[in-house]
């Protein structure tokens, strides 16, 4: 008999083989996003600012997923530019405290009695108060930016699988929010699109009360579902843990938590620098304690743990980095990073600073970008 003909095709996987790469760590996402808003906190600089939301929004509009809680990102940068809008009208209407004298308009003055010294309502707008204010707005919404970056990133449903397990209760309850916020805004959506195909008014205050009932029934539904489905996988069983445990665990939190609060006000004034940084480290590592005791009590296991490797370690890394250069940045060279209004002059861009900030982009290079996630329909396939 003649050989069977080979079959021509794509070559069959070998099975040792790794067939996908492990998707990167949420907390990994959490770290990055928490270093790029502790550097917003460190600067008033506009440029460095809006450099610093652009390498954000770059990193999610590359990296995001098609999931429903990776919309979320519009939703905050919406509320930061709210904020900034709010902030620059409060100065507009209230006045500011910062002294100008270059006046862009002048409002009518409303009196007030004696007892509201310090407010005003009207009177001149000066180019000083209004750059004073949108510069501290901008870091708000950079702030704000970066924490929607994190919900736009990281699964919800697998950063709750890495938290402790003493802190498993206040994990669901977070991840629960921040996962039907989502939806909220899907179905406010939707039944608006529907009223408005029915020809029925969606806008004022009876558009508001006609769609926002049947928004709330439909979260209350949900949240009976999850509840009962959380019941039924036995939500809320704990272990049984010596006295002794019970006791050191609350001890060990306690002294940690109180531990943290001296140390940053410590840190935070000058007469306790010597030893504010010692005291913070000693809370950390009791809140550590605190927090691997109380695991205990959570009689649950991990199906399939998240790995945590290189890539998780290089996207934490680079959130820090940028954290920790931007902070050195400030004390070296405060006037660079907090520029002042008065005199009005224009911001400059600090050149090592603005490289640090470039540090952000890192994990569009080292993480692969997810094969799910929707593409250009103007793109080829």
């Amino acid at each position: 008999m003649g050989e069977a003909p080979r079959r021509r095709g794509r070559a069959m996987p070998t099975p040792g083989r790794r067939q996908r790469r492990e998707p990167l760590h949420p907390g990994a996402w959490w770290l990055w996003s928490l270093g790029l808003g502790t550097a917003a906190t460190r600067t008033t600089n506009p440029l460095l600012l809006t450099l610093l939301i652009a390498a954000a929004g770059y990193v999610v509009a590359t990296h995001r997923s098609a999931a429903p809680w990776s919309r979320s990102y519009t939703a905050f940068a919406r509320l930061a530019a709210a904020v900034l809008l709010i902030r620059l009208a409060f100065t507009v209407v209230l006045g500011s405290p910062i002294p100008g004298t270059h006046t862009l308009f002048t409002l009518p003055e409303v009196p007030l009695p004696h007892w509201a010294q310090g407010i005003r309502l009207g009177g001149e707008v000066t180019a000083e108060a209004l750059l004073f204010s949108g510069y501290n707005g901008l870091r708000l919404a950079a702030l704000l930016i970066c924490v929607g970056a994190a919900n736009a990133l990281a699964s919800p449903a697998r950063l709750l699988k890495s938290l402790p397990g003493a802190l498993y209760e206040a994990g669901v309850a977070v991840v629960v929010a921040l996962t039907f916020a989502p939806h909220l805004i899907a179905d406010v959506q939707r039944l608006r699109a529907a009223r408005r195909l029915r020809g029925r008014p969606d806008r004022g205050v009876r558009g508001l009360l006609q769609v926002g009932l049947p928004v709330l029934e439909g979260a209350l539904e949900r949240s009976v579902a999850l509840a009962a489905a959380m019941d039924a996988r036995g939500y809320g069983r704990t272990a049984e843990v010596p006295a002794s445990v019970r006791r050191t665990t609350s001890a060990l939190t306690l002294g940690g938590l109180l531990g943290v609060c001296a140390g940053t006000y410590g840190l935070l004034t000058a007469e306790g620098g010597t030893y504010g940084l010692p005291v913070l480290c000693a809370g950390v590592a009791a809140a550590l304690a605190g927090l691997r005791l109380g695991g205990r009590r959570a009689s649950r296991t991990r199906y399939r743990p998240e790995p945590w490797g290189v890539r998780a370690w290089l996207v934490a890394g680079s959130g820090a980095a940028v954290a920790a250069l931007l902070t050195l940045a400030s004390v070296r060279d405060p006037g660079a990073l907090n520029p002042g209004v008065v005199p009005l002059v224009a911001p400059s861009l600090p050149l090592w600073p603005a490289a640090a900030v470039l540090l952000a982009l890192l994990p569009s290079f080292v993480v692969p970008k997810d094969p799910k996630a929707p593409r250009d329909p103007k793109e080829p396939s």
